[in-house]
């Protein structure tokens, strides 16, 4: 735990971007949905009105700055919080000294910078004290909350959802900087507005990767006496690869798999072509990607084109055997026929209702006539009496029951006439023709 530690700063060895950093709300830049005229986070600052919250969003966005903003404004004690060195006895210690704070009205207000990488029994520790009133809790994650805060914790803040900063929030945010006397003191910088765009555009709505980009670019500017020129070639070495947002094993993951399977669903390829191509610019594993692929070839497509199961199986092998970079291709290969292919969910309906009925019913024995006999005591049982050999019959088929009695009549697989499975409708319909025509005799 530490207290004050948001304010401290050593200005020659400070990143650009704590240089710069807003001191008031007048200098913040994004968020309008929450810090425009008469909304409500800005309310709640302004007023100095505080309930525990929790701020999500992507890196970049403003959490910390925030957090520092009402450090400044509110009349409440301000304590930060790190997991790295706080541990249970440190965070009770202090909770305690913030109660006994509260019974003599003074407030406390706890900041916990990444909340989701405190473990659950450091979140727990915090729980009392704010059901009790005895601090009001800030968090801020780039995590999804419902999945890394505890929920009972959760229940009682408010989240606040952060954007990604606009293209123009960032230009915006760059010329604020260049104005600011404590951003490069004693030079002068000359850059242009296509370079600042050019910047904004890189930094892909992440407000400190756009200002440690500017503070390189300075350092490798053309330098004349105390003037600094930055132009498109000096900044090509830096931007020449963007950041991809995408983390693995987080909410972004889910976000675009989701956006990759809808898309695909949807038959827009060159959405779902987009989508694959920001998991594989973000270093997914290329299998994980091949195994969604193989999924959806039967959820979203299954008999309308059978030769879909197939690619996408070769596909996975190709990945297997080549991985990634060399396998992009092939995933790219796969995503588009998906896309285009023909497009029918019966099989994967047919399967969640079949699967609703196992639920709902008690286990039916299987019809004796469909049983296997391969004792003595299971024939005299009558296991296998009166079964009828498909293949004997003229049509392949028989009025044999292979249904449990309460579930006859039940429908599982509907056949669409999309792409191939007209040809497994019409064979349905003649099936249940035949039963029509013989059952009945």
């Amino acid at each position: 735990m530490e207290q004050g530690s948001l304010f401290t700063a050593d200005t020659a060895s400070t990143p650009l971007a704590n240089r710069v950093r807003p001191q008031t709300l007048s200098q913040f830049v994004g968020q309008q949905q929450l810090l425009g005229p008469g909304k409500i986070l800005r309310d709640l600052i302004e007023h100095d009105q505080i309930p525990s919250m929790i701020f999500w969003g992507p890196p970049g966005v403003g959490k910390t700055t925030l957090a520092e903003i009402i450090a400044r404004q509110t009349k409440a004690s301000f304590l930060s919080f790190s997991a790295v060195d706080s541990s249970i006895s440190k965070i009770k210690k202090i909770m305690r000294q913030a109660e006994a704070d509260r019974e003599i009205g003074s407030r406390t207000i706890v900041f916990v910078d990444e909340i989701h990488r405190f473990n659950k029994a450091q979140q727990d520790a915090f729980l009392p004290y704010v059901e009790q009133g005895s601090i009001t809790l800030i968090g801020a994650t780039t995590e999804n909350p419902s999945f890394e805060v505890n929920s009972a914790l959760l229940s009682r803040c408010k989240v606040f959802v952060l954007k990604a900063l606009t293209t123009d929030d960032i230009v915006q945010l760059l010329q604020q900087a260049l104005q600011d006397p404590q951003a490069f003191p004693k030079v002068t910088i000359k850059i242009g507005n296509q370079e600042i765009k050019a910047i904004a555009n890189f930094a892909n709505g992440d407000a400190r990767m756009a200002l440690n980009t500017l503070e390189m670019a300075v350092l490798n500017g053309d330098k004349s006496g105390e003037t600094i020129t930055i132009t498109l070639d000096n900044l090509q070495q830096l931007i020449n690869r963007k950041f991809v947002l995408y983390d693995k094993n987080g909410d972004e993951h889910y976000n675009i798999i989701s956006a990759l399977h809808k898309s695909m669903r949807n038959s827009d390829v060159d959405a779902a072509i987009y989508w694959l191509s920001r998991m594989m610019a973000g270093g997914e594993d290329p299998l994980y990607i091949a195994r969604r692929l193989v999924r959806f070839a039967s959820e979203d497509i299954g008999l309308a084109d059978t030769n879909a199961l197939n690619l996408c199986i070769n596909v996975f092998q190709a990945c297997q055997f080549l991985g990634m970079p060399e396998c992009n291709v092939h995933l790219v290969e796969a995503v588009t026929y998906l896309s285009l292919a023909p497009k029918s969910n019966a099989i994967y309906q047919a399967t969640t209702a079949a699967a609703k009925d196992v639920q709902a019913t008690i286990d039916e024995p299987v019809p004796l006539q469909i049983r296997n006999a391969p004792t003595k005591l299971m024939k005299e049982l009558d296991y296998g009496k009166n079964y009828e050999y498909a293949h004997d019959t003229k049509d392949k088929l028989t009025t044999m029951k292979t249904m449990p009695d309460s579930l006859a009549g039940h429908t599982y697989y509907e056949p669409t006439t999309q792409g191939h499975e007209d040809r497994f409708k019409a064979r349905l319909e003649q099936i249940k023709e035949w039963h029509r025509e013989h059952d009945s005799k």
